[in-house]
């Protein structure tokens, strides 16, 4: 069983940061590209951001296209999403989850593309 668990969530006025962490199995984690996905209340989950295996491919939605950087450290089986300038649209429950492939494919990441998530962590956006 692999187990996906994300961190880092919380309260924050448009405008601000947050820093959401996500840590996987071991040879799960290192061998696989990982990615973001959000649901907003009544709204269907959307892809966020891809990473691939080497960190050498890596996908984002448009709108959050330079306020959202991905990163990974293999290391330490961690994923990262620094989300800047955050927008109230912003607000969902974000979820990380684990590539059927190394290597991102597509403009964003997309359900099927994925395997394993995590539980998710809420991050809202006051205006």
């Amino acid at each position: 069983q692999v187990q996906v668990v994300e961190s880092g969530g919380g309260l924050v006025q448009a405008g601000g940061s947050l820093k959401l962490s996500c840590t996987a199995s071991e040879y799960t984690f290192k061998t696989y590209a990982m990615g973001w996905f959000r649901q907003a209340p009544g709204k269907e989950r959307e892809g966020v951001s891809c990473i691939g295996q080497s960190s050498i491919t890596s996908s984002y939605a448009e709108d959050v296209k330079g306020r959202f950087t991905i990163s990974r450290d293999n290391a330490k089986n961690i994923l990262y999403l620094e989300m800047n300038s955050l927008k109230p649209e912003d607000t969902a429950m974000y979820y990380c989850a684990v590539g059927r492939w190394s290597v991102c494919s597509g403009p964003r990441p997309v359900d099927d593309d994925f395997n394993y998530w995590g539980q998710g962590t809420q991050v809202t956006v006051s205006s």
